[in-house]
């Protein structure tokens, strides 16, 4: 009696993460969330996380055929920042509209790495994310931030995949 006592409570704490990028597919991937997790996502709180990757600073870099001077960089991050809070805050805006109140986390780093480390961070039950579905040449190439979410996360991972996101 007491091991279900103890399933049920467990059960009731239950965080949701949903990785939120600029991608039409991270929308759907939030839409899906708060139609089928609603009363999860309400009675247990629901974390929408972003992740600011480094690389284009680099991209920067090496088009311009030198290292950039570090206010340049600093500059370049600062937008990213700015960049990923206004993607949060749609993200926000969305949930509010349902009626399910959102906590906003933004890092900056490989997408890959701190979704998998915010996950194991803050003890999510479930991540929730969206597919770009490249195809074999583009996970080639770029990699496949759900693939590899799929594979590392410490917790369940659902990957929405809608015919809108194919199209990419």
């Amino acid at each position: 009696m007491a091991d279900i006592a103890l399933g049920a409570e467990r059960q009731d704490k239950r965080k949701v993460m949903i990785a939120i990028d600029e991608s039409e597919c991270s929308k759907i991937a939030l839409e899906w969330a708060i139609r089928n997790l609603d009363n999860t996502l309400k009675s247990n709180g629901l974390i929408l996380f972003n992740a600011i990757p480094l690389e284009y600073a680099g991209v920067f870099a090496t088009t311009y055929g030198s290292t950039l001077p570090a206010n340049v960089l600093t500059s370049i991050q600062d937008n990213q920042k700015k960049f990923a809070e206004a993607l949060l805050v749609k993200a926000k805006d969305i949930c509010a509209m349902y009626g399910v109140n959102a906590e906003t986390i933004s890092v900056l780093g490989n997408p890959k790495d701190a979704i998998c480390d915010a996950v194991q961070k803050f003890q999510c039950q479930l991540l929730v994310m969206g597919s770009h579905s490249r195809g074999v040449i583009g996970r080639a190439v770029l990699g496949s931030v759900s693939n590899y979410c799929v594979h590392h996360a410490k917790c369940p991972v659902l990957v929405v995949k809608q015919p809108v996101c194919n199209k990419s």
